[in-house]
């Protein structure tokens, strides 16, 4: 079975850094989609960054776009996230999803993740 578990979420100042990671484990194939989502309070779940095998640039939203940088290692089957200039904006629980289909992260929707994490929270306060 597949299993997602996030970590490095945590309480920081506006302006700092973050580097949010995401251990996949239960299958065995190289090529999938893989992405970080956020769900801020009253808010639904929505696309941060993701990557996939279509090639060209990662998907990133455009709050994210500029500040936030998302990199994986295969052989560990982890991906990263790496937030810079944080804003209380960015406040919410970090989830990490994954689709199985090796182009299906384009997009990076909510609705095409087959996989979730638990999430981990950020929040981004003085």
């Amino acid at each position: 079975q597949v299993q997602l578990v996030e970590s490095g979420g945590a309480l920081v100042q506006p302006g700092g850094s973050l580097r949010l990671s995401c251990e996949a484990s239960g299958f065995s194939m190289v090529d999938y989609g893989i992405g970080w989502f956020r769900q801020g309070p009253e808010k639904e779940r929505e696309g941060v960054s993701c990557i996939d095998e279509r090639g060209g640039s990662p998907y990133y939203s455009d709050s994210a776009k500029g500040r936030f940088t998302i990199s994986r290692d295969k052989v560990k089957k982890t991906v990263y996230l790496q937030m810079n200039n944080l804003k209380p904006e960015d406040t919410g629980v970090y989830y990490c999803g994954l689709v199985l289909n090796p182009y299906g992260a384009s997009l990076c929707l909510p609705g095409g993740m087959d996989y979730w994490g638990k999430g981990t929270p950020v929040t981004v306060s003085s």
